[in-house]
């Protein structure tokens, strides 16, 4: 953190700090104050709502910071509260920049005695958890882990002395209003509390939630005389869809690049531009939204200490980030958002140092342009696109596609209706493809091997009519489960199963009707519970036949009549 972009006659020394404070700002190499800082510190050090607005980079983050540490300092907590609840809340839209914030206030307060504490989501969730519970005098973090700590009681907040939202305006972009409110109400009154408001650029929407949730808070604007700092040499090339990535690596081996952020719009694109820059042998890492939280941490921190030249972002690490010594900033995407333009070339330049910003305006995002130059006040110059200076590329393999595999581990799964995944594995793939790594054999079909064909079932042997075979003991429920028109359908036999045998009608006595209704109640309990089935197999294995036989059944006089009788005491049954 540096204190080098213009400043005024105030003197950090002039502001009667606590002497601990006073310390660390000397540490920091802070000597007097910037614009927003000598606007700002005097009144929130009297303990008055302020709400900043500044261009980035002119040191927001120390002035909130400073009248935080100022105010514990001189306000001891209230004997009553307990240990888990914190004095300072800071809120801000990004982890990034939480962890920003975290690190600066770790300089500015080393001698403090005051302790921080972090939360924010990808990292470890009890590690965090078990900390806040240890007691932090000041909160830093982002909504959602916020919320989730605080509707498990891991601590409350009805003792914060000190407030900060940090980029008002981006959490607002991010959809954080919701949450912002819900935690701004169980905070303790606004005239009880410092409550500080700080952006970049503070929408009506913010001025809304600033003047509901503060105490009379004053309104200061630092506002430039230009929306982009003087020193950024702004410029823009209008290559074709097909040299952007040369263009970009040949800038990046003429200009000399030390320290450089391309901005591109969508997550994809960084992934494609990352694989493409270390083909050609340019280190670049890309940092977008579902990158894991402790890769995103690393990348930053390497980046801030020049282990990495050149970094991929989205949108998401274009506010509040600071990193000295940027170089240059590529718009490889111009931003549909003209703020988002500002804040992208804001991360050059910075701290009164000079840097390049350089745009594409491809045919993609080109009609973004005119609104970029309408807010910004002023025409971009245009370079033309040298062909000299376009690289020949060297393009990255491209990952495999496997369309429909559900799963890497254990092997995939089949397709929809396919067979499960292997052991230990995740089953189900794609629709309709088959899947990747599950065997592709025919819907319904068990053959032992997937491309051998499938073994023909044998057919049934008939029953010669003139002579009976001998009785067999006749299940009625399977019978009417294996009807074709009954119950519900069932597996095809496997290709080893015996051949099939019909079966012919028991002889029957007078006792037969008494027989027969006992062996159709389990049939009638299974067929209520699944509520559907009937047809002709139904009434082939209610009258003891089998679909093969029942022809030759109906020709006898006894058993026709047998027949009718099962078929009458069936109906009343079901009846």
């Amino acid at each position: 953190m540096t204190n080098q972009s213009p400043v005024t006659e105030i003197s950090f020394s002039s502001l009667n700090l606590p002497e601990p404070l006073a310390r660390g700002i000397a540490d920091a190499g802070f000597e007097r104050c910037t614009p927003i800082q000598a606007g700002t510190l005097p009144r929130a050090l009297a303990g008055l709502d302020v709400a900043g607005q500044a261009q980035t980079g002119t040191g927001k983050t120390a002035a909130f910071l400073v009248a935080m540490y100022a105010q514990l300092l001189r306000n001891p907590a209230s004997p009553e509260k307990p240990i888990s609840s914190p004095r300072g809340f800071i809120l801000a839209p990004t982890r990034e920049l939480a962890v920003q914030i975290h690190r600066d206030a770790e300089l500015l307060g080393q001698y403090t005695g005051i302790t921080l504490g972090l939360a924010f989501g990808g990292v470890d969730y009890e590690k965090q958890r078990r900390a806040l519970e240890g007691g932090v005098d000041i909160l830093i973090g982002t909504p959602g882990r916020i919320i989730d700590y605080f509707k498990q009681h891991v601590f409350e907040l009805r003792h914060v002395q000190v407030l900060v939202l940090d980029e008002a305006d981006r959490m607002f972009d991010l959809g954080f209003i919701a949450d912002i409110r819900y935690l701004m109400r169980r905070l303790p009154d606004p005239a009880a509390r410092l409550s500080m408001l700080f952006s970049a650029t503070l929408s009506q929407r913010v001025l809304e939630l600033a003047y509901e949730h503060m105490s009379e808070p004053e309104l200061i604007r630092i506002e430039p005389e230009k929306v982009t700092a003087d020193r950024v040499r702004q410029v823009i090339y209008y290559p074709s869809m097909e040299e952007k990535a040369g263009l970009l690596i040949g800038l990046l081996r003429t200009l000399g690049a030390t320290r450089t952020m391309v901005f591109v719009n969508m997550k994809r694109t960084a992934e494609r531009l990352e694989a493409t820059l270390r083909a050609n042998n340019i280190d670049a890492e890309a940092m977008s939204g579902d990158v894991p939280q402790n890769k995103r941490l690393r990348m930053l921190r390497d980046f801030h200490e020049g282990r990495l030249p050149v970094l991929i972002a989205t949108d998401v690490a274009a506010r509040g980030l600071h990193v000295p010594d940027v170089s240059h900033v590529f718009n490889y995407d111009l931003p549909q958002d003209p703020e988002d333009y500002v804040h992208r070339i804001g991360r050059t330049a910075r701290a009164g140092a000079a840097g390049d910003a350089i745009s594409f305006g491809c045919e993609d995002y080109v009609q973004s342009l005119p609104d970029i130059e309408a807010f910004i006040g002023r025409k971009l110059p245009v370079e033309a696109v040298d062909k000299g200076v376009v690289a020949e590329i060297i393009e990255p393999p491209r990952a495999e596609r496997s369309y429909g595999s559900g799963g890497s581990r254990g092997g995939g799964g089949g397709g929809r209706g396919g067979p499960r995944g292997g052991p230990g594995g995740r089953s189900g793939g794609g629709r309709g493809f088959g899947g990747g790594g599950g065997s592709d054999r025919p819907r319904g079909l068990l053959s032992s091997s997937p491309s051998a064909p499938p073994t023909p079932l044998p057919a049934a042997v008939p029953l010669a009519e003139s002579a009976p075979p001998a009785p067999l003991a006749v299940n009625p429920t399977a019978a009417a489960s294996h009807g074709p028109g009954g119950g519900r359908g069932r597996r095809p036999r496997r290709p080893d199963a015996p051949p099939a045998v019909s079966v012919a009608p028991l002889p029957v006595d007078a006792a037969a009707p008494a027989v027969a209704a006992d062996a159709a109640a389990p049939r009638k309990r299974r067929r209520r519970r699944r509520g559907r089935g009937g047809g002709a197999g139904a009434a082939n294995a209610a009258s003891g036949q089998n679909p093969a036989t029942s022809g030759s059944a109906a020709a006898g006089g006894p058993l026709a009549r047998l027949g009718a009788a099962l078929k009458g005491l069936w109906r009343k049954l079901l009846g």
